[in-house]
């Protein structure tokens, strides 16, 4: 398996997009409340990638649980990554909020359904291990930004997925600005070549891996986060959240004048999309 370093210098040096890679890709340790801790590199599965960062508040009992699931093209990206963790953390852990971080199984040595059941594995143990953390298995979130918005989307559509890893029920999910939500409405236009080493040639495995399509039933609680200022972004989002509503659910779209980027790396820092995505969280019973 080639070192995380690697990984990502071949994948943005094959991807066709302008987009700068920031000398703070990855952060030093967030500054944490006092009394909190973090446990590092907890291990749900027997590859190197299979680990979660657990943040965890002081002096808490029954305390709520976020786990986030970082983006990059399904082939790169960390866990540790700044823009993943530092105003999260600032912001919730205060709060009583345990903020649990994981990492999955990148392209090309898993493929995005693989990856889900990557992130249903660190679900089942999240909910297995959250009493250990002062934690309370039955008030998890799952939240994800770009690629990891989809694979939370997939796993909130059909929940068969995490339930297939032993993981159970959750409160609600956060899907922060994914657009893959058509899988196969991608393929049939243009589009960056990472979608093709990601989801491949096969018009049935773009269906298999489309949270729109595999919503048939009532999903948990959702908020979909998209950006307008891009194209490909909120359309998709209105589409998985209109169905998801004509199909008794509740789903709620937040549409954001933030950059991609900006969507997951200002979430926590004080202002009207945090407090959106707060009102939501209170709706399921977090602080």
């Amino acid at each position: 398996m080639k070192s995380p370093a690697i990984r990502i210098c071949l994948v943005l040096a094959a991807l066709s997009v302008a987009a700068p890679v920031s000398a703070g890709l990855f952060s030093a340790e967030p500054s944490l409340p006092s009394g909190a801790r973090v446990e590092h590199d907890v291990s749900y599965g027997s590859d190197d990638a299979q680990r979660m960062d657990v943040y965890i508040p002081a002096h808490q009992q029954g305390a709520p649980i976020i786990l986030m699931v970082h983006g990059g093209a399904w082939a790169i990206g960390d866990k540790d990554m700044g823009r993943v963790v530092d105003n999260k953390v600032a912001y919730w852990l205060p709060k009583g909020v345990i903020f649990v971080t994981t990492n999955y199984r990148m392209v090309p040595d898993a493929d995005p359904l693989t990856q889900a059941d990557d992130v249903a594995k660190a679900l089942a143990l999240v909910q297995i291990k959250a009493a250990s953390w002062g934690g309370d298995p039955a008030r998890v979130v799952l939240m994800g930004h770009s690629a990891g918005a989809h694979l939370v989307a997939l796993l909130t559509a059909d929940p068969s997925i995490a339930a297939g890893q032993g993981a159970k029920p959750w409160l609600g999910t956060v899907v922060l600005d994914s657009g893959a939500l058509d899988v196969g409405a991608i393929m049939r236009r243009s589009h960056y070549r990472f979608y093709d080493r990601a989801f491949g040639k096969d018009p049935g495995y773009w269906d298999k891996a489309s949270p729109t399509l595999r919503l048939t039933g009532k999903p948990q609680p959702m908020l979909v986060v998209c950006s307008t200022k891009r194209d490909d972004s909120c359309p998709p989002s209105r589409d998985f959240v209109e169905k998801a509503t004509a199909l008794g659910g509740r789903a709620n779209l937040l549409q954001e004048p933030l950059t991609h980027r900006e969507i997951n790396e200002t979430l926590g820092l004080p202002g009207d999309y945090t407090n959106a995505v707060e009102s939501f969280l209170q709706t399921l019973g977090l602080p």
